[in-house]
């Protein structure tokens, strides 16, 4: 019997691509191939993502892709807009199988015969149901592996879907999350990226009740003793659940890095309180400032929202300023779009689009100028970068502990490999090319 090949395609974020890499490798447990994309498969699943517009309209692009390249291959969907809007993506053409947020986990089950479907065939929970938790990570795609330690929200934010299509919050066991960073590490991995909805919430409902078996500072101190991970990277925190102790922890680590990714979403506190978001902008600058007083080297990212139902252009402005004066490393700049099923979505006040798209592009350019400030403060320095895999037009790129995306001629010797160098200067492309100071590290 001929071997059935399968392929991937992953929208939105780390977590989806973690859970992409562990329901492909079930994928290889029952038989099948893992092929790219682009090839000619019998199977393409899209791990699809709710949280913008754009990745809406991109799978219907993507669908096409599949359809030019087989149009007999089977299409299966699943994720988070295949739990929020199923109908939806069954509808569209060349579809067969749209799997919702308990689903997904158990797709082999559902492949028993690969003829297309006239009608995609829907198989999607109450997401009241989504309240057991899967462990996933993603490794062979890249240089470093997401980890997956929790799963769902139980914050209401007024214009999040994640919630509805996700579920409540629930987290992995420790014992299970060391057992997977050790089974990453063996594979000769250099950098964990730890990720979920709201990692900051890890431990509630390990078992799926609501009990505290661990807390995330209970967690990243287990984390930081696993032999042989060179680096680990806290992903998106927010600013309400990130303790002065997980900072501390964090600034005397043997392998956290200096770099946080804390959600903002807006500077005034009018837009936060409608946004029913968990602190005022008070406690952000707290946050900011406590990271920088113990690691004044650290890369903060910051993700924003422009164009919330209300947000005046006094109240955009006093985002731009406040952003402007905090001491803040790169944005993540989200065009406000309305979901469905949200309570913003029903509020008055909406922004026009070209205001919205205005009012992006100015921060997006702020992004731009609070990045290189950040790099050339780091010029001079000595610190370690681990490498990546892919030849970039005769360069191979990589990162410093704290973010710093560097570039240096390839070498296929330094894929994967970490080195002690020296930050010379900005290119003219805007990354920081370097000098070897060491040979490797790890």
């Amino acid at each position: 019997m001929e071997t059935k090949k399968v392929a991937f395609y992953t929208l939105g974020c780390k977590l989806n691509f973690s859970e992409t890499s562990t329901i492909a490798r079930g994928f290889k447990d029952e038989g099948f191939e893992r092929i790219d994309f682009s090839e000619k498969a019998d199977i393409y699943v899209i791990n699809t993502c709710s949280v913008t517009e754009n990745a809406d309209k991109r799978f219907k692009t993507i669908v096409k892709q599949t359809q030019k390249v087989n149009p007999d291959a089977f299409v299966a969907a699943i994720g988070c807009y295949a739990q929020l809007k199923p109908e939806e993506l069954a509808d569209v053409d060349g579809v067969d199988l749209v799997l919702g947020a308990t689903e997904k986990f158990k797709i082999t089950d559902y492949l028993n015969d690969l003829t297309k479907n006239d009608f995609g065939e829907i198989h999607s929970c109450e997401i009241e149901e989504a309240d057991f938790y899967v462990g996933s990570y993603s490794i062979g795609d890249r240089t470093r592996a997401f980890l997956k330690v929790q799963d769902g929200c139980d914050y209401k934010c007024t214009y999040c879907t994640i919630p509805l299509a996700r579920g409540i919050s629930r987290s992995d066991t420790m014992d299970n999350v060391l057992k997977n960073a050790k089974e990453i590490s063996a594979q000769g991995i250099k950098e964990i990226v730890l990720t979920g909805v709201n990692i900051g919430d890890y431990g509630k409902g390990e078992f799926g009740n609501k009990k505290h078996e661990h807390t995330f500072l209970d967690l990243v101190t287990e984390l930081d003793k696993v032999e042989g991970i060179e680096r680990l990277r806290i992903s998106s925190i927010e600013p309400n659940l990130l303790k002065n102790e997980t900072i501390e922890l964090v600034s005397k680590s043997r392998a956290f890095v200096p770099h946080f990714h804390v959600p903002l979403q807006s500077g005034s506190n009018d837009i936060l309180k409608k946004m029913k978001r968990r602190y005022m902008r008070e406690l952000y600058v707290d946050r900011v400032s406590k990271i920088k007083e113990v690691m004044p080297h650290a890369c903060i990212g910051v993700d924003v929202i422009v164009g919330f139902p209300g947000e005046t252009e006094e109240h955009f402005l006093e985002t731009y300023n406040f952003l402007n004066e905090l001491d803040i490393s790169y944005l993540h700049v989200f065009t406000y779009s309305e979901r469905d099923n949200t309570e913003a979505a029903e509020m008055d006040g909406a922004v026009p689009k070209n205001i919205r798209a205005k009012r992006s592009k100015m921060l997006r350019g702020l992004s731009v100028k609070k990045r290189r400030a950040f790099y050339e403060q780091q010029i001079g320095t000595e610190c370690t970068v681990l490498f990546e895999g892919e030849n970039k037009e005769g360069y191979i790129h990589g990162f410093t502990e704290n973010y710093v995306k560097i570039r240096t001629p390839w070498n296929p010797e330094l894929v994967n490999t970490l080195h002690k160098v020296k930050l010379v200067k900005i290119d003219e492309d805007g990354l920081v090319r370097l000098e070897f100071t060491e040979a490797i590290v790890a």
